[in-house]
């Protein structure tokens, strides 16, 4: 079998390339890998595509939005504490592999793609057992479990952050930095569009506050409460709140209407958003941390301190340490927040500082650099 996989490989034209792309569970990991997929589609244009996730998770409805075929396995994460559900994990984990092998015989594809996720778990490490060419993408600063079990069995290991080494075999280890939304590219010539799209003259200061499509809990409860310091310094505000805390966020901004303190449960532009911005609030995820970078804007990064193995915090400090970005604490930003956002947002010079040591650290080239990462283990 494997070598037969290798012959194909070998006999492989990349005008019927083939390419099964696997992740999910969060947008860290499935928008990735849309961009991946547009990456080679760009590169590559009659590369038929087949994505795997997992069955009930964001990527059965992200990825086909994106325009994408999905197909899903029957795969759950390993709960940290004792449950019922996971009595069920290992038959979950066989049958997934057994359901991987079977579309990797009807796919037969050129190479496999991972970029994290309970999906990528067997589908990466069936394909490997099969000696078909595999490569992970690794966004984050402290890597997921899924990825740091393949990193020994997979043909190539792309990472968004640097210092990596300690986790993953060196000689696979290529730094590639994360794919971001391409529109957020030169959105200094998009202010004024922005401006008019959301409504603001341009002539005061302006916060945008973003925590991921679903908000942040915490984020949403430090800025809530004191919006009168902000219209107190002439600071204006676009905040995207969620949908679990917009009606709460409607009552807040109502009285400050006239101050151009506004509030949207999601904001669809973006880079409209990002373009209007003179500083950011945000969650510490690894795409924001990258699009942070692109954009070059001074930030303020609150991670999720929930997040596995407190990764958001890693994220964060892989910008705070190199003076791109101030940190602060979910715990702490209720009552540190907004203070050191209008210290900021008065400090002209810091707001440079930041906005120039964010964005020697942007990697504006990294689908790019995956793609050919990937299209050389096929060609090999």
């Amino acid at each position: 079998m494997i070598r037969k996989s290798l012959r194909r490989r070998k006999e492989a034209n990349l005008s019927q390339l083939k390419v099964i792309l696997s992740g999910g569970g969060t947008g860290g990991h499935i928008f990735p890998a849309v961009a991946i997929a547009n990456e080679i589609k760009k590169q590559v244009p009659d590369t038929e595509f087949l994505f795997v996730g997992a069955i009930g998770k964001m990527e059965m409805e992200k990825v086909p939005a994106a325009g994408y075929k999905i197909v899903g396995l029957n795969i759950a994460g390993l709960q940290r504490k004792l449950t019922l559900a996971n009595l069920s994990f290992p038959f979950k984990v066989i049958s997934s592999v057994l359901k991987a092998k079977k579309i990797l015989k009807e796919f037969k594809p050129h190479i496999v793609i991972g970029t994290g996720g309970y999906a990528s778990g067997p589908m990466l490490r069936a394909a490997s057992s099969k000696g078909i060419p595999t490569l992970i993408h690794e966004s984050n600063s402290y890597p997921g479990i899924t990825n740091r079990i393949l990193a020994k069995k997979v043909s190539k290991v792309c990472v968004g952050m640097q210092g990596m080494e300690k986790y993953f075999p060196k000689e696979k280890l290529i730094y590639t930095g994360n794919p971001v939304r391409q529109d957020i590219s030169h959105i200094e010539a998009k202010r004024a569009i922005g401006l008019e799209f959301f409504g603001y003259k341009g002539d005061k200061k302006i916060v945008l506050v973003v925590g991921g499509s679903l908000g942040a809990k915490g984020i949403n409860e430090a800025i809530g409460p004191n919006l009168q310091q902000l219209a107190e310094n002439n600071i204006e505000l676009l905040w995207q709140t969620g949908k679990p805390y917009f009606e709460t966020a409607k009552q807040q901004t109502a009285p400050f209407a006239n101050q151009n303190i506004k509030a949207a449960d999601f904001i669809t532009k973006m880079d409209l958003a990002y373009a209007i911005a003179d500083v950011i609030i945000s969650r510490a995820g690894a795409g924001a941390v990258s699009e942070i970078c692109i954009i070059k804007k001074p930030s303020i990064l609150v991670p999720l301190p929930t997040a596995a193995e407190d990764h958001q915090t890693q994220n964060a400090l892989s910008l705070v340490n190199r003076n791109a970005a101030i940190l602060v604490k979910d715990i702490e930003a209720g009552s540190k927040l907004i203070p050191e956002a209008v210290a900021l947002l008065k400090n002209e010079a810091k707001q440079r500082e930041l906005a120039e040591n964010a964005g020697k650290l942007a990697m504006p080239r990294a689908a790019e650099m995956i793609t050919e990462e990937a299209l050389k283990l096929v060609k090999k």
